[in-house]
């Protein structure tokens, strides 16, 4: 299991870099909650509400990596739907719908560490159906403990899935590698990104190729229906 409190010597599993991300336009992001905002570089955001919600609007590889700022929580802190107040950063792979998806998740606080989780309700597609039900925390195979976020600190979230194969690396250093099966096989969608009362300058890299421009790609479903 990963360790709940910083550490002061980042241990590594062995890891190539991935290749094979490009920078995901403002066009291609579906946000279905919170918003974002442009920041001072291109292809960055800006995330200053309690909840960001966000998919990549095109059929894409499962793989995606959040670039990202640290800037502190936010003013106004919203609790999740179990009433657990968290701050943390997460990536949505084979993200189907509101009620079926892969998670890797950077928790800030109350603890440091990342937790991969499979949302999983069968028959169920939207927020007011499932609500926070079907979440089952995934055990790795091995894994290696997150740094404790600081504020300023710039690092980079990466989720890879290749069949049940999950990998996640934090700056180019794989930190957790298991297995989904059973539950996440046959789900099928985009990649995306969500936030928790976290202040955040971010860019999105997703798996290429992105199919046609925004004009060919299917409408962006928004709403709370929508925002698990």
């Amino acid at each position: 299991m990963l360790a709940s409190s910083a550490v002061c010597c980042h241990r590594t599993l062995a890891a190539p870099p991935a290749s094979g991300l490009a920078a995901v336009a403002r066009e291609q992001l579906c946000v279905t909650e919170g918003s974002i905002t442009p920041a001072s570089a291109a292809y960055w955001w800006s995330v200053n509400t309690p909840k960001m919600r966000a998919y990549v609007n095109g059929s894409i590889s499962a793989l995606v990596e959040a670039r990202f700022i640290y800037l502190g929580p936010t003013g106004n802190e919203a609790r999740l739907g179990s009433g657990e107040l968290r701050r943390q950063l997460g990536l949505k792979l084979r993200a189907q719908d509101a009620c079926n998806l892969v998670y890797a998740m950077w928790r800030i606080a109350p603890q440091s560490k990342l937790v991969v989780s499979v949302k999983r309700n069968p028959g169920q597609h939207t927020s007011a159906e499932c609500g926070n039900r079907g979440y089952r925390n995934i055990k790795p195979r091995h894994s290696v403990p997150v740094p404790a976020l600081t504020v300023g600190a710039e690092h980079t979230l990466r989720g890879e899935l290749s069949g049940e194969q999950m990998r996640v690396l934090v700056d180019n250093a794989l930190v957790w590698d298991g297995s989904v099966a059973p539950d996440a096989l046959d789900l099928d969608g985009p990649v995306g990104v969500r936030s928790d009362n976290a202040r955040l300058n971010l860019e999105l890299r997703a798996g290429l190729p992105l199919e046609g421009p925004p004009a060919q790609m299917p409408a962006c479903r928004t709403g709370s229906e929508e925002a698990e």
